[in-house]
């Protein structure tokens, strides 16, 4: 019997041992991953402080590498200088549209500056941009003639001169000294 009372000890000192290894794995685990996340942390706060430290000492005692000049001035490119073609005639002419409007535009081509391979070329080729000007002028509406519109009118006659009249040279830039559109 006293086997018995030993066995029976001996297995509740087992079940016991089992028991309290898995309640103390949780237990001990806990403060494991604790330690964990305060260094990870410790560290984090470490390098953010070395970081903050080298750009400001280095920032304050470093040139000033630019000088951006006072505040609000805004960073403008310099605009290329062109010579303007002036000579092309005045042109009149109706939109297309059921009432169609009257227009009259005057066409200056800009071109860069002595740039005389281009001013040849233009003069030379006159008759056609000015008959070139009409058509486009007269295929347009009275919306599309709107001050708003103006900038893509100026891009769409430039890209269609300089795709399918100019050979040797291009023109940079079109202005409209006149554009009067008088709707009947």
């Amino acid at each position: 019997m006293a086997d018995d009372n030993a066995a029976d000890d001996i297995g509740d000192l087992e079940e016991g041992a089992t028991t309290s290894k898995k309640s103390g794995g949780l237990k001990g685990a806990f403060p494991q991953l604790l330690k964990w996340i305060l260094i990870a942390l410790a560290a984090v706060i470490f390098i953010v402080t070395v970081v903050w430290c080298a750009v400001y000492f280095i920032g304050k005692g470093g040139k000033k590498q630019t000088d951006n000049g006072p505040i609000g001035q805004v960073y403008t490119t310099k605009r290329e200088v062109y010579d303007w073609y002036t000579s092309l005639d005045q042109i009149r002419t109706n939109t297309d549209e059921e009432i169609p409007s009257s227009v009259v535009v005057q066409v200056a081509l800009g071109y860069k500056k002595d740039d005389k391979a281009a001013s040849t070329e233009i003069t030379n080729r006159r008759i056609e941009i000015t008959d070139f000007l009409r058509r486009f002028f007269s295929e347009q509406t009275s919306m599309d003639l709107k001050p708003q519109n103006e900038e893509i009118l100026r891009q769409n006659i430039r890209d269609q001169i300089n795709d399918e009249i100019l050979s040797d040279t291009s023109i940079r830039d079109v202005r409209f000294t006149t554009l009067d559109v008088v709707q009947q």
